[in-house]
């Protein structure tokens, strides 16, 4: 099994990559996350999922591990498949996809193109356990200190504690090295 391709890149289109290892041309589907990450660089490393099929050998890769290991969830999903999982990536982050699983955002799955109410729903119902865990170590990666102020700031400012904990959580999981003062402009899209 390939875990990563290293070398240089020698074609680059939002949908695939040609990456050159040792003078082997390796043709790699990616998703526009992937695109935007790499595209001003000669040398990359893309993380690597392969599928393979009678008729078919196909690699999958990622700019990072994180949204690898999304897409290996996506299509542990019954229904969603390499190309609906890599359009899902393409359409939203690997955060955004973690986000939106673990607070039931189903309209924000529904969103991407291809994904109807009930696939929307199951992918929310089988994958929520899996990543609820990894979503709230990353969702509370803010340093303490500067989440604890910013919490402090809007609950004097007269929000609830609970709407409050949510809005910065959701703030945190887009950036978790957010300052006191992101943290609270961006808390109000969700409070107001």
């Amino acid at each position: 099994m390939i875990e990563y391709l290293h070398g240089e890149l020698k074609e680059l289109n939002p949908t695939y990559a040609v990456v050159d290892v040792a003078g082997i041309g390796y043709y790699v589907n990616i998703s526009l996350f992937t695109f935007e990450q790499i595209k001003d660089k000669k040398d990359v490393k893309l993380f690597v999922h392969q599928i393979i099929r009678e008729d078919s050998f196909s690699l999958y890769g990622f700019a990072g591990k994180d949204e690898r290991n999304i897409f290996r969830l996506l299509i542990s999903v019954s229904g969603i498949g390499a190309a609906t999982a890599r359009l899902m990536l393409s359409s939203l982050s690997p955060d955004d996809v973690r986000t939106a699983i673990v607070t039931n955002d189903v309209q924000r799955i529904k969103s991407v193109k291809g994904i109807g109410l009930k696939t929307a729903q199951r992918i929310i119902v089988d994958l929520k356990d899996k990543i609820d865990s990894k979503a709230e170590q990353t969702l509370i990666v803010g340093s303490e200190s500067t989440r604890n102020e910013a919490m402090e700031a809007l609950i004097v400012l007269g929000f609830s504690r609970k709407a409050v904990e949510k809005a910065v959580t959701k703030v945190l999981s887009s950036n978790p090295q957010a300052s006191v003062e992101y943290i609270i402009k961006e808390s109000f899209k969700y409070l107001t």
